[in-house]
């Protein structure tokens, strides 16, 4: 459904002065349309972008319905039991709190897996879906690969491909507890069997193999930066899995060392890694450090997003000496 795109209209004369939120005293026959109208008022005033959307996701979520029957039945008066779960989320949204949270779910990846999430890992985000591609073209002629995703969160990244390829061995590494939870509730009710394992990078996988593709998603904030994100990421999403140190990178250069020193990828294996907007040349920098070939993919803004290490295949190491 194409979102409308024109300024939210001022309220009916009946809505105002009253607030849907209000427990005591208002209105009782508040329609769909007339809560809509509101909160997107309210949303906006308060500056939470998307407005109009997060009033519809939070009021089809309240009404256990779809976001279509938000408009097919606009004139339909909400009874009180769903206002009032409708008020807690709309108080939850205020605060600032991702809507994926509030639902306790987000759709990731063209795919279409629908994946828990809570405050216990990041939401999954569109920039990863361009990881995921990559892989999965990069796949395409390879039967039995084992694929590692590193710092998994959700599962997000292992579980789109497992889905995509039932036929690879992959196996999924964070250091949080909490994450792991979420993203074995997740592999479990997808019935995806994905291999998951506690660890600070690579440094459980004993012995580690090689792998055809290593995928991660790690930390990559700087530190300093932290405070100046939008507040659902800064008040709500976990720290563990946004601070990358001082310059960002800190995170993504002891994975690339842990790698080389394990001799973690196959032969023509490559390692993908999401970056910040303006970390790709140093991350090829790093890349380069240890051997590997690197090239980038950018995302919807033509932002290198993703960056790509490749190592050569033996005997292309022999045809260049």
């Amino acid at each position: 459904m194409t979102e409308p795109t024109s300024k939210a209209p001022a309220p009916p004369a009946a809505d105002r002065g009253t607030k849907p939120e209000s427990s005591g005293g208002g209105r009782s026959d508040w329609t769909i349309g007339e809560l809509l109208r509101w909160t997107q008022q309210r949303f906006a005033s308060v500056g939470i972008p998307d407005a109009r959307l997060d009033a519809e996701r939070l009021l089809a979520h309240a009404l256990e319905c779809q976001r279509i029957t938000l408009y097919t039945e606009h004139d339909r008066p909400v009874e009180e039991p769903a206002r009032a779960r409708f008020r807690e989320l709309v108080r939850r949204r205020l605060s600032r709190e991702p809507v994926a949270y509030i639902e306790g779910r987000r759709g990731f990846h063209a795919l279409g897996l629908e994946l828990e999430v809570d405050a216990r890992v990041l939401v999954p985000r569109p920039e990863t879906e361009h990881l995921v591609d990559w892989v999965l073209e990069d796949l395409r002629g390879c039967e039995q690969g084992r694929v590692l995703d590193v710092g998994t969160g959700s599962g997000a990244i292992a579980l789109a491909i497992k889905h995509a390829r039932p036929e690879l061995d992959v196996t999924a590494v964070d250091v949080s507890e909490g994450a792991l939870t979420v993203a074995a509730a997740n592999a479990a009710r997808l019935g995806l069997a994905v291999t998951m394992v506690r660890s600070d990078l690579l440094a459980a996988l004993a012995p580690v193999g090689a792998f055809a593709a290593i995928a991660a998603n790690l930390p990559y904030i700087p530190t300093a930066e932290l405070a100046e994100l939008e507040p659902e990421v800064a008040r709500h999403e976990p720290a563990l899995a946004l601070d990358g140190g001082p310059d960002g990178l800190q995170v993504i250069e002891r994975l690339l060392a842990e790698v080389a020193l394990a001799e973690a990828l196959a032969e023509g294996g490559a390692i993908y890694l999401e970056v910040g907007h303006d970390q790709a040349p140093a991350v090829i920098a790093a890349l380069a450090r240890h051997g590997l070939a690197a090239d980038t993919r950018n995302d919807h803004a033509g932002i290198a997003r993703v960056v790509r290490g490749r190592r050569p295949s033996d005997s292309g190491r022999e045809n260049s000496r």
